[in-house]
């Protein structure tokens, strides 16, 4: 692979596991310096970091409490001090309702969840870390923010899943863009959308929502971190300079129809 992010420092928020670990070591496959965050899982950011220092780069973990504003602030200032500037800060941070005992939580607390983690921690931490890459202009090329959306957010979805990631990664998506007026030229922000994603809920999930995530795709599979991550180098990297104020699914194709064929079927239809 090519090593196209040498020299660059990295920041991505709930690294502890997941989509951010993911992320975490393939920008850091690409050669840059990274710093990992998390809060409460420190064995997994632990984790996290063991892994990217077999890979032999520079690395810092720090922890911060996102649903606080001043955490979010010296979260930025850490970043800042360690290699005095940033080129690249991915906000995947996000609030995990639906496993462990915040999935028997109310809808209310269940919302507020995600407003303060998603949504208003990412606002706060865009804005600040996106003034700091403004002023960098030593820098080698220009910075990159990469926040983390949904696809279903543009259509919905049944449920109290659908009716509190909808809207949540819907602001996401749409401060995304703003964010992206606000900085340009200097700073390029763009939003990646995930799909049906194999994370800890999709490994112990019903087999309904199984065949409907492998239905749902065009690619007749569940995506993985791994090509959320692969989205995300590619996006931060020099040669996607072009690439700005976007909204990317990535969904493997998503399909615009209910389709109530079972999984072997549909997949094999030509």
């Amino acid at each position: 692979m090519t090593r196209n992010l040498s020299d660059k420092v990295a920041v991505v928020t709930g690294s502890s596991g997941g989509i951010g670990r993911a992320i975490a070591l393939e920008l850091a496959r690409r050669g840059a310096a990274v710093i990992v965050h998390g809060f409460r899982n420190i064995e997994g950011l632990q984790q996290t970091t063991r892994l990217l220092k077999t890979q032999r780069v520079d690395t810092l973990a720090i922890t911060a409490d996102l649903t606080e504003s001043e955490s979010c602030k010296r979260l930025v200032d850490a970043a800042l001090r360690w290699r005095s500037g940033i080129d690249i800060w991915v906000n995947n941070a996000g609030a995990d309702i639906l496993t462990g005992e915040a999935a028997k939580e109310s809808f209310e607390n269940k919302l507020q969840r995600l407003w303060s983690v998603d949504v208003k921690a990412t606002i706060l931490l865009g804005r600040l870390a996106g003034r700091a890459m403004q002023m960098q202009a030593s820098r080698s090329s220009r910075p990159a923010i990469v926040n983390v959306g949904w696809d279903q957010a543009y259509d919905g979805i049944e449920g109290d899943a659908g009716m509190l990631f909808g809207p949540t990664k819907a602001a996401v998506m749409a401060f995304s863009q703003s964010l992206a007026q606000s900085l340009s030229p200097v700073v390029r922000v763009n939003c990646v959308a995930p799909g049906w994603i194999r994370t800890k809920w999709g490994n112990d999930t019903s087999e309904y929502w199984n065949q409907r995530a492998i239905r749902e795709s065009l690619s007749a599979r569940w995506g993985t971190p791994e090509d959320i991550a692969a989205t995300v180098g590619f996006v931060v990297s020099p040669e996607a300079d072009f690439l700005n104020g976007q909204i990317i699914p990535v969904n493997g194709g998503q399909r615009c129809y209910a389709d109530s064929r079972p999984v072997n079927e549909a997949a094999g239809q030509s």
